[in-house]
Order: C-alpha cells, then sequence, then structure tokens
C-alpha cells in the first residue's frame, strides 16, 4: 500500500515549515551531496554508531565483514563535534529513490500535523523524532561503522503524531496499481506494522534499512500526536480536500 494523498485541513493555507524542510533536503543532495550518496560529504557528515558512542571521527576506511565478504566502509572527516552528524544524516539520503520517497511522504502528511500543531512544535518535533531514530538504530549496534543516513526517523515521527491527531481521516493510496482510500489509522498501521516485523528480521539494519529508527521515530510522534491533542486547535474546518 503506497500512500499518494490524504484530506486536508481547509483553511489553514501552506504548511511553510513542510515545505521548507523538502527544500533543504533536496538542497543538500543537490548541492552537498552531488545528487549522490557516494561522495566525501555523504561519509564525513552520515551518522555513524561507531562514531557516537564513543565520540571520535573516523577518517580511514573501516574493513567489516558481511555474510562471510570482507568490505572496505569508506569513512571521511566529519563536524566537530561528531555527534552532529545525528543531525546532519537526517537532511541527506542515499538516492534519488531514496530522497523522493520521503519527501513524498512528508509532503503528504506533513501540512496537516503542521497545521495542527504550529510550526515551532511541529519543527521540534520533527527534529526530536530525527534524532531519536537514529539513536534507536544505533542501539542495535554500538560499534558499526557504516553510515547511516535519511529523514526517515523524522518522517516517521510526522506519521506517528499523524495516526493519533487525525486517524480517520482518508489517505488516497495504491494498492496493487489500483488507487483505494482508507482510514489514515489503516494505511499507517499497516505501514509501521510492517517495519515492526522487518525489524525483527533484520534488527541491526545490515540489509540497508534502518528499520529501528523508522520505529523510535514514530514512537516519538505518537507522543507529540498526544501532546499536540492537548493543545487548542487554532484553525478552521474539518478535513475535506486531497493533497
Amino acid at each position: 500500500m503506497f500512500p499518494i494523498g490524504d484530506e486536508n485541513l481547509p483553511g489553514r493555507g501552506l504548511a511553510w515549515i513542510t515545505l521548507g524542510l523538502i527544500a533543504v533536503n533536496v538542497a543538500v543532495f543537490l548541492f552537498l551531496q552531488g545528487g549522490s550518496g557516494d561522495n566525501t560529504f555523504t561519509y564525513g557528515w552520515s551518522s555513524i554508531a561507531r562514531e557516537i558512542t564513543t565520540g571520535v571521527d573516523l577518517t580511514q576506511a573501516v574493513p567489516v565483514v558481511i555474510d562471510g565478504t570482507r568490505y572496505a566502509v569508506p569513512q571521511a572527516p566529519g563536524p566537530d563535534p561528531i555527534y552532529l552528524t545525528l543531525l546532519s544524516s537526517m537532511f541527506m539520503h542515499g538516492s534519488w529513490l531514496h530522497l523522493g520517497g520521503n519527501m513524498l511522504f512528508l509532503w503528504i502528511f506533513g501540512d496537516n500535523v503542521e497545521h495542527r500543531a504550529g510550526p515551532i512544535l511541529y519543527l521540534v518535533a520533527y527534529l526530536v523524532a530525527g534524532i531519536v531514530g537514529s539513536l534507536a538504530q544505533i542501539l542495535s549496534d554500538p560499534s558499526s561503522p557504516i553510515p547511516s543516513l535519511g529523514a526517515s526517523g523524522a518522517i516517521s515521527g510526522v506519521l506517528g503524531a499523524y495516526i493519533v491527531l487525525f486517524p480517520g481521516n482518508r489517505v488516497t493510496a495504491l494498492l496493487l496499481r489500483f488507487p483505494v482510500r482508507v482510514p489514515a489509522l489503516v494505511a499507517i498501521g499497516m505501514w509501521i506494522a510492517l517495519q515492526v516485523f522487518s525489524s525483527l528480521a533484520d534488527p541491526t539494519g545490515a540489509g540497508g534499512v534502518a528499520y529501528l529508527a523508522h520505529i523510535g521515530g514514530f514512537a516519538t510522534g505518537v507522543l507529540a500526536g498526544l501532546l499536540f491533542r492537548a493543545l487548542p486547535d487554532r484553525g478552521p474546518g474539518r478535513p475535506a480536500a486531497l493533497t
């Protein structure tokens, strides 16, 4: 099930923080990563578990053995302090497909959460969810030298807040190439269930997907959504239009 749209809150205008986050992610990928996840900036500014747990910036390739095959994981100088990679890595992506998928989810679900929470709280929750997601993945293998990057943890936080705030919103999704409309509780619920089951098979993300980052970010978003729901809604109306 692949979401392509949802019901918007009417009369709220543009979600400027969401649009800004999309712009920053695209700009980082184009101008700092060179439109590719394979350059010095990517290796230096990604989040690496061993760097975070030791506080030491890895600058030389580190050998690892995966499924009996030996690899040399590239490294490059990062920021000082190296812990800043917990923030920088959530604005970086490994490919156009990685970037496009994440930005589509942010575009679909971010605006309603931003309008309900307000721009400042929304931005804080987004960043905190991204950092918590990275830390959750690091806990699965604290000595790993493999770079981790992407906005998925932060966007999982958006999904967590969305399912609390708008469980009955209709989400338009492609199911076996056919468009269907289902409640957000079903669409997002199926997504997080997939992350949980996948993490049981691949807890360290060795297959290339940081499932625990998704779960950690989502849990943070759920907590944020409960906070946002307790706040007064300053805007008009109920969901009506599709993105």
